[in-house]
């Protein structure tokens, strides 16, 4: 029994815990919000005192379409703009009055993809974050998906979950919908069962991951839930995956759904971001030697080994670095503006230091800005 008792020791242990919740979760069939489901999941999260807990919801774009009289969700961005700017407010407003029950208060939270991918903005979303947890409130954060454009979207509240969890350093990531797990097949057919726990993607192979929720109001299918999990558990962080039903469950510890084990050790705080949250704007394809330099010698990419340029793009956006076949290799945050590489290509930063100033003795990309893409 001690075994047992065990298993799920990174989830008994974790203090600092980032809980997503899917629309499916928090709406009615009509898609409005469902203030009972809301109260169901407050409960359950309001017992932990003794844990920091980060929640990552959806529903804003959900609880706007009855209010603005819309039957369903919105294909085009403007009018799921106007939905969610409806709807967060809704969201949080209904969030505070359940936490207020138990005399927690909430904050809300917003980011677009724009600001975990830049140093500066990323600092500031952990600080924010941080500070909301000291003081013992609860940070609700959502996607921006008011200004949000196709751009700089993060697609799903999955993945933006996983990448919360990394930004807070947290030790758990619980990723509620309204499936409870991951199965081994299609969950309504006969014969197939729940995989109860993934130690590496080893254990996936051969599995079929379908795609739709069963709700039709949200974005996120089983393959964003496991692409999180896989994201989360490669940075760092365990995650259980189950339906909202089992939160209680799931915080505790018990046997329920899918329990992702970490895969790797916590990267670079920002790198994470720039991997799977950054749109390029542009690319630059480099020469052989800058590509062996960036990818085997992990250096940084110099002037010297740019063959081209393509897109248009400002210093600080991320940008896709491509070989001579158009693989692209790796992403980094450029220093320089897609109209000034022209005149720095194939040049030592010495001759450019000499000609244009002392601004022109850098890389065109920096190390700790860049990561690779490993295929």
């Amino acid at each position: 029994m001690a075994g047992a008792k065990g298993a799920r020791q990174d989830v008994t242990d974790a203090r600092r815990i980032v809980v997503k919740i899917g629309s499916s979760s928090l709406t009615t069939a009509a898609g409005g919000l469902d203030a009972d489901r809301v109260d169901a999941l407050v409960d359950v999260l309001a017992k932990h005192q003794d844990k920091e807990i980060v929640l990552v919801s959806s529903g804003a774009i959900a609880a706007g379409l009855a209010p603005l009289g819309l039957e369903r969700r919105p294909r085009d961005l403007a009018r799921q703009q106007a939905a969610a700017s409806v709807g967060q407010g809704l969201l949080v407003a209904r969030y505070t009055a359940s936490f207020a029950r138990y005399g927690r208060r909430v904050g809300q939270v917003l980011l677009t993809s724009d600001d975990t991918s830049r140093r500066a903005h990323y600092r500031n979303a952990y600080r924010t974050l941080d500070q909301l947890l000291a003081m013992g409130a609860v940070p609700i954060v959502n996607e921006n998906d008011t200004v949000a454009t196709d751009e700089i979207r993060f697609g799903d509240n999955d993945r933006l979950a996983a990448l919360v969890a990394h930004l807070v350093r947290a030790d758990l990531l619980i990723l509620l919908s309204d499936v409870d797990g991951l199965y081994d097949g299609d969950p309504s057919l006969p014969g197939t069962s729940r995989i109860a726990e993934v130690r590496g993607p080893e254990d996936l192979e051969g599995v079929s991951i379908g795609s739709a929720g069963k709700s039709g109001v949200g974005t996120g299918g089983m393959v964003t839930k496991v692409e999180a999990a896989r994201i989360a558990a490669a940075a760092g962080t365990p995650v259980v995956l189950t339906s909202a039903v089992h939160a209680a469950d799931a915080l505790a510890g018990a046997p329920t759904g899918t329990h992702f084990l970490r895969t790797g050790r916590r990267s670079a705080d920002r790198l994470l971001w720039l991997a799977h949250a950054s749109t390029p704007q542009g690319a630059l394809v480099l020469d052989d030697g800058a590509v062996a330099a960036v990818v085997d010698r992990h250096s940084s990419l110099l002037p010297a080994g740019i063959a081209s340029v393509e897109g248009e793009f400002s210093a600080g956006d991320p940008v896709e670095l491509r070989d001579g076949g158009g693989r692209a290799v790796a992403r980094g945050l450029v220093n320089f503006d897609a109209r000034e590489i022209p005149r720095l290509m194939g040049r030592s930063t010495r001759d450019l230091a000499r000609e244009l100033g002392p601004a022109y003795e850098r890389e065109v990309v920096h190390r700790d800005d860049l990561v690779l893409l490993h295929h």
